[in-house]
């Protein structure tokens, strides 16, 4: 049996037709397989890998911590200094009502957490999500996805959870006193990276407001840096009540937080006790990377460099057959006029040495989410591939 048979039969799949290229290494923007192929990543593992892979910052720091302890004991009982050091360093550089973090193992767990801690503030049960959003798999996280297709197969979901519509100020008025929770990406990611319009956040953080709803921002992709701020919700200047990340905050490894205030945090704590629990959410080894990731994009000009290489890609990517480039920074997503040219470019990319990738809900869309950390000469040649292949 062939190495890609093994992976087809005994690896569970998730797609009939994954690109089953076999990964010897990877290194900076580039991932080589095991022929010595070598891919220009544009897709950063899905805006996980933001300073590129095996930065020597994240690998130094994994191998220091690995050194001295891994999983001690279930989360929150002992001090571990990856944990708290990490806490404390988001608590120093976020507003003073995101002071408390909660840290899992993944997004759509931080997604869960914030739903029971909306729930459990609120005493209501209602969450509203928006129509083609994607928070996650799992059954809470489920429930609020906004695409139809992907949840049918599941019912019965969870109840109460009802949609708005991403950019449509008529649809507020779904928020009401009943609402326990608004649930929205700063960024539309599943649908093509929709940014909002006319102060559409804004809006929503408002209508919140005024029915004692919390606002939760889903930042599992904006977060650390893809659009040029630490996070998303600076960038429009609008603060959530409860903030989820991860993806990017790992610097590749699999980490993910929700954060709040310490007087809606400290709800989890009684009545019940133990309103939360994880075994191995804010693992020592990940927390280290994750805290070398945030003090390398706080003491370096990364973040500052993000919309410059943003417009850079805008400027080799003028192709007629491009019909839009949306996004913001280094969330960029291409838009053509069917799905067999996206298609076409993702395959023939991937023959080529580049690696794109997909949107879970818009099929005529490719994503271009690289590490933070490619260079302006890498840009260019990425772009120069799908030029010739456009052509």
């Amino acid at each position: 049996m062939s190495r890609k048979d093994i992976f087809k039969k005994h690896q569970a799949q998730t797609f009939p037709f994954p690109s089953c290229i076999e990964i010897e290494s990877a290194n900076g923007s580039y991932i080589t397989d095991v022929n010595g192929k070598q891919y220009l990543d544009f897709v950063a593992g899905v805006s996980a890998c933001t300073l590129g892979h095996s930065n020597p910052i994240i690998i130094d720091a994994v191998k220091e911590q690995l050194d001295k302890y891994t999983h001690v004991m279930v989360y929150g009982e002992f001090l571990q200094s990856p944990q708290y050091k990490l806490a404390q360093l988001l608590a120093d550089n976020l507003p003073k009502s995101l002071s408390t973090t909660y840290f899992v193992n993944s997004g759509a767990e931080a997604i869960e957490g914030a739903m029971k801690l909306a729930k459990r503030s609120t005493g209501r049960s209602e969450i509203i999500s928006c129509k083609d959003s994607y928070h996650g798999s799992t059954q809470g996280a489920l429930s609020i996805m906004g695409n139809e297709e992907h949840k049918a197969k599941y019912r019965p979901l969870l109840p109460n959870c009802n949609q708005i519509i991403y950019n449509d100020f008529e649809s507020l008025v779904n928020i009401t006193k009943q609402t326990a929770a608004v649930v929205i990406e700063p960024i539309q990611g599943g649908t093509g990276f929709v940014t909002p319009t006319n102060n559409f956040l804004q809006k929503v953080r408002e209508r919140c407001t005024q029915t004692g709803t919390l606002l939760i921002f889903d930042e599992i992709q904006t977060c650390f840096g893809r659009l040029g701020t630490l996070l998303g919700f600076e960038k429009y200047n609008v603060i959530p009540d409860i903030l989820c990340i991860a993806k990017g905050m790992g610097g590749g490894m699999p980490i993910g937080a929700f954060i709040a205030s310490w007087e809606l945090m400290n709800l989890l704590t009684f009545e019940p006790k133990l309103g939360h629990i994880t075994t191995f959410g804010g693992h020592p080894v990940n927390c280290a990377a994750s805290m070398a990731c945030l003090q390398h994009l706080l003491t370096t000009d990364i973040m500052q460099k993000v919309n410059e290489k943003g417009e850079l890609f805008r400027m080799h990517l003028q192709h007629p057959k491009i019909k839009e480039i949306r996004g913001n920074g280094l969330m960029l997503a291409l838009e053509f006029e069917n799905e067999e040219l996206a298609q076409k470019l993702v395959d023939e990319s991937l023959e080529k040495g580049l690696i794109l990738f997909y949107f879970l809900f818009s099929k005529t869309a490719i994503r271009i989410t690289p590490p933070l950390t490619i260079t302006e000469k890498e840009i260019i040649k990425g772009c120069e591939i799908i030029n010739q292949i456009l052509n």
